[in-house]
């Protein structure tokens, strides 16, 4: 049962062949009993649940004037126990940090930090393993442009994650 008190995540939609990759990468390297979400950039990990109708207000202004934009596939960065692409996405940093502005009241510690865009694609293994993953995925790595085209917003669930929203970018 959903509860408007369960926090809410949001994070960028991309587009269909960049979200396809990470999410192949991510099924085939993170734990299966671990791996309950999709791929994702996260934009914050924490807003209130109770503040979901300001929320989607918020980001439906914003989605109006925002278009799609590229986001840079730089390289990949170890986690101690898992395996990240670092993104370069200055206008999405432009975007978050205006939604951080409005949102600051509500912000957990974590969602104060600097962003730092990345894909997690392995999680929670031996550290070993993790090495193993990070320089076979660092053999074959050539950067590349995806693209971020509207925000998704979720209520997690302890767990899963619920969709509350897909918001795409539709400015020009």
């Amino acid at each position: 049962m959903t509860s408007s008190t369960d926090p809410l995540i949001l994070t960028l939609a991309l587009d269909e062949l960049s979200f396809a990759q990470f999410d192949a990468l991510r099924r085939e390297h993170f734990p299966p009993a671990l791996n309950r979400i999709p791929a994702h950039v996260t934009l914050f990990h924490h807003l209130p649940g109770e503040e979901e109708p300001q929320i989607l207000a918020d980001l439906a202004s914003l989605c109006a004037v925002q278009a799609p934009c590229p986001m840079r596939v730089a390289g990949l960065f170890p986690m101690g126990r898992g395996v990240a692409f670092r993104l370069e996405a200055p206008e999405m940093a432009t975007l978050r940090a205006e939604l951080a502005r409005r949102w600051g009241h509500a912000l957990m510690p974590q969602d104060r930090q600097p962003w730092r865009p990345h894909v997690t694609v392995q999680n929670k293994v031996a550290p070993d393993l993790a090495r193993d993953t990070l320089a076979h995925l660092q053999a074959g790595f050539a950067p590349w442009e995806a693209r971020a085209e509207g925000l998704l917003l979720w209520r997690y669930k302890g767990g899963p994650w619920e969709p509350r929203g897909h918001l795409p970018f539709t400015g020009v």
